[in-house]
C-alpha cells in the first residue's frame, strides 16, 4: 500500500475492512471521509529525525520558526547535512530557539547519521519496523513516538499504530463513548484487530 498519494483506491481496502469492525467504526468513517493521509517519502530518516525533535513538545508555529532560523543558516542547501549541522557553533544553534537538550538529541541524530547508526531512506526502507525502532530509540532524546512518526510519515509504513501518542488514544475514547482513554497497553491490544490498516486507523482516531 502506498500511503502517500491520497487517491481513494489506496485507502479503499482499509477503509473497508475498518468500516466493517463495527457501526462505531463505519459511522465515524463516513462522517470524516475519505482518508487523506499523506506521507513525505522525499525526507531522509536524519531529516525526519531532526524536524520531529524540534517539534518535540512545542506549538507547530513555534517549532517552524526555530526550524526556519537554523535552515537560514544554510541557505544553499534545502536541508544541512550532518557534518554542516555539527560544523555549526552550538550557541548559534542554540540562538535559533533549541534547548540545550534537544541541541544535544540533534547533534547527537547528526553525529548517528555520519557513522551509519541512522540508516539512509534506502537502508531504511528494507529494515523491519521493530528492528529500526530498536535501533533509533537507542539514540539520546529520541523515543519510540519519534520513530513511529518517522515509519509513518518519511517511510510509508501502513501497520503502525503509535499507542503513546495522546490524541489516537483520545480518539478511541471518543469513538467508543468511553469514560477514560485506554492506556497504551490496552490499545496496543485493541489495536491488533485493525491491522494491517493500522496506520489510516490512527489518522481516524486522530479526527475523532
Amino acid at each position: 500500500m502506498t500511503l502517500a498519494d491520497p487517491v481513494p483506491d489506496d485507502y479503499r481496502a482499509a477503509i473497508d475492512y475498518l468500516s466493517a469492525l463495527d457501526a462505531d467504526w463505519a459511522r465515524h468513517i463516513a462522517a470524516v471521509g475519505p482518508c487523506l493521509h499523506q506521507a513525505k517519502p522525499a525526507q531522509e530518516p536524519y531529516e525526519a529525525l531532526v524536524r520531529a525533535i524540534a517539534y518535540q513538545q512545542l506549538h507547530g508555529r513555534a517549532a517552524e520558526a526555530i526550524l526556519g532560523r537554523m535552515l537560514a543558516l544554510f541557505p544553499e542547501v534545502a536541508f544541512p547535512r550532518p557534518e554542516q549541522l555539527l560544523a555549526v557553533e552550538p550557541q548559534t544553534l542554540r540562538a535559533c530557539g533549541f534547548s540545550a537538550s534537544k541541541l544535544a538529541t540533534i547533534q547527537g541524530i547528526a553525529q548517528a547519521r555520519l557513522e551509519g547508526r541512522v540508516p539512509s531512506r534506502a537502508e531504511a526502507l528494507v529494515m523491519d519496523d521493530e528492528a529500526l525502532i530498536e535501533r533509533l530509540v537507542a539514540l539520546r532524546g529520541v523515543g519510540r513516538w519519534t520513530v513511529e512518526m518517522l515509519l509513518i510519515y518519511c517511510l510509508e509504513r501502513p501497520d503502525i499504530l503509535p499507542v503513546d501518542d495522546f490524541g489516537v488514544r483520545a480518539g478511541y475514547r471518543r469513538l467508543k463513548g468511553l469514560d477514560k482513554a485506554p492506556t497504551p497497553a490496552q490499545l496496543r491490544a485493541l489495536g491488533m484487530a485493525w491491522s494491517p490498516f493500522r496506520t489510516v486507523a490512527a489518522w481516524y482516531l486522530w479526527r475523532a
